[in-house]
């Protein structure tokens, strides 16, 4: 049995992610902190919220065993650079450490497909920064997923995605663009069976697997 703590609950992956554990008997005790109050019908998810998600965090005291950060967004989306910076490393790191203070064992990021801290693009630094940000951190268990181009029915359309999306879905192995919810299935089979201690890196094809498997 598992007490678990996901940001990113209301994004497109992290909403799949809360549905499915809501369902999940394994699973005695949910807290998802995010920045706007989730639907009434996660009545028994506990949900500390704030604007400033930092804050929401910091109202979590339960102990945990699992981690799950599902935050991420784009440049366009956020704003600005420091915007995009402040949700898809800070608050990671900042979902992270919440995990350490209150006991977790697990990790369960999701990153991205190029993830390099040493890119010349913005978007796959910073997610390569973040992912050497939580290796840092010594977990004894962090699973970090990198899919390609997600897919499924986000609140706001991203315009690129909307463009890419046909091309993506005819490419081989890991660039195929990947269904969100098979993101979600593959990472809540990973925290309730994971592979090996230490770091885990699923490639977007393996979560793909993952997910057939458990469908």
């Amino acid at each position: 049995m598992a007490n678990v703590l996901i940001t990113g609950a209301t994004g497109l992956v992290g909403g799949h992610l809360l549905r499915m554990m809501v369902q999940e008997p394994r699973i005695t005790r949910i807290t998802a902190a995010t920045r706007r109050p989730l639907p009434d019908k996660f009545v028994d998810v506990i949900n500390p919220h704030d604007p400033q998600l930092t804050d929401a965090l910091a109202q979590v005291e339960a102990p945990v065993d699992i981690v799950f950060c599902c935050l991420g967004t784009t440049r366009r989306e956020a704003g600005s650079k420091e915007a995009f910076i402040h949700a898809d490393y800070t608050l990671v790191v900042d979902t992270a450490l919440t995990g350490q203070r209150l006991g977790a064992q697990h990790m369960l990021v999701v990153s991205a497909i190029g993830a390099n801290a040493h890119s010349p693009f913005l978007y796959n630094r910073v997610k390569g920064e973040m992912e050497e940000a939580l290796i840092a951190q010594n977990w004894p268990l962090l699973t970090i997923a990198r899919p390609s181009m997600l897919v499924g029915d986000r609140d706001k359309r991203r315009l690129n995605e909307s463009l890419l999306a046909p091309v993506f879905s005819l490419l081989p192995g890991n660039w195929k663009s990947i269904e969100a919810r098979d993101v979600a299935r593959a990472m809540l089979n990973e925290a309730m069976a994971p592979a090996k201690p230490g770091v885990n890196v699923i490639t977007s094809a393996k979560l793909r697997e993952i997910a057939a498997g458990q469908a």
